[in-house]
């Protein structure tokens, strides 16, 4: 663990990756079903999370540097860290899109789904895995 990271950071990363686990569950978006009654513009629920959650997002990351100069588990500046918008990005976009129509599910809501007992969405996980190493390995 860094040196100027508080000792709590990594406690407080699993309990958040828990509680967006079970809210995801709780909300069924943990279902590959409603992903893909999303995508079919059968069930709308699921933009209304992510728009609720682009929202506390946003304000958090507007208001937060103006009330704190510094993050507080890991001391560093509040700062835009822009990445340049480049043919990597769109390939990229567009095999995870693939990938998302395809499994039904993105890689965060993957891991909740096999919480609650979605046992055959390790092929969705088998396959990111795999992706990741292969663009690790096309970068290196």
């Amino acid at each position: 663990m860094s040196e100027d990271r508080h000792p709590l950071f990594i406690p407080l990363i699993l309990v958040g990756g828990v509680i967006f686990g079970f809210g995801l569950g709780f909300s069924h978006m943990a279902r590959p079903e409603v992903v893909l009654d999303f995508l079919q513009f059968e069930d709308l629920g699921l933009p209304f999370v992510m728009f609720g959650a682009a929202i506390v997002s946003g304000i958090a990351f507007a208001v937060l540097p103006r009330i704190r100069d510094r993050a507080p588990l890991t001391g560093s500046r509040y700062e835009r860290r822009l990445k340049p918008f480049d043919r990597n990005v769109l390939i990229g976009g567009a095999i995870f899109g693939v990938g998302w129509g395809l499994s039904g599910i993105c890689p965060g809501a993957a891991y909740a789904s096999l919480g609650i007992g979605n046992v055959t969405i390790l092929w969705a996980l088998a396959g990111m895995f795999v992706g990741a190493y292969l663009q690790g390995y096309w970068r290196s």
